[in-house]
């Protein structure tokens, strides 16, 4: 009889195909220097020429910074095609060879290849609504 695993359901799931948090939102603006600015101004945002970072750290590893990207594109860049909704989602997730081999079973539209940079690895899709959505697996 095989021993009992004494494993976790946390460490089971650690490579499971899954969005694990939010790593980005991104947004149309008409003016978009004017916007970081104003949130700068107004809210306090630490902003550069991308928009701000939020970092947190994870509740079940709290050694681990987490990035949350909030940025205001040009109103019209084709960064969201073929959406052409005002926004986009970034998801920060686990596996993502995996997740794209389990949305692309399910019939998801994946718009793109895996794309690896030092960063992470990406991919988009579109959801059911047609919004684009960007998928992000972080480096490390």
């Amino acid at each position: 009889m095989d021993e009992p695993q004494n494993e976790t359901p946390n460490q089971l799931s650690a490579n499971t195909p899954k969005v694990t948090g939010i790593g980005g939102i991104f947004f149309f603006s008409d003016k978009p220097k004017e916007t970081r600015e104003w949130y700068a101004h107004n809210l306090g945002l630490e902003v550069n020429d991308w928009g701000s970072t939020f970092e947190s750290r994870s509740v079940d590893k709290p050694e681990q910074v987490n990035s949350l990207q909030w940025s205001p594109f040009q109103t019209g860049s084709d960064y969201f095609a073929p959406s052409t909704k005002g926004f986009m989602i970034n998801y920060r997730v686990q596996n993502i060879e995996g997740l794209v081999a389990q949305l692309k079973a399910n019939g998801v539209t994946v718009l793109d290849d895996i794309a690896s940079y030092d960063y992470g690895k990406f991919v988009h899709i579109l959801d059911a609504d047609g919004n684009k959505v960007e998928l992000w697996e972080p480096a490390g």
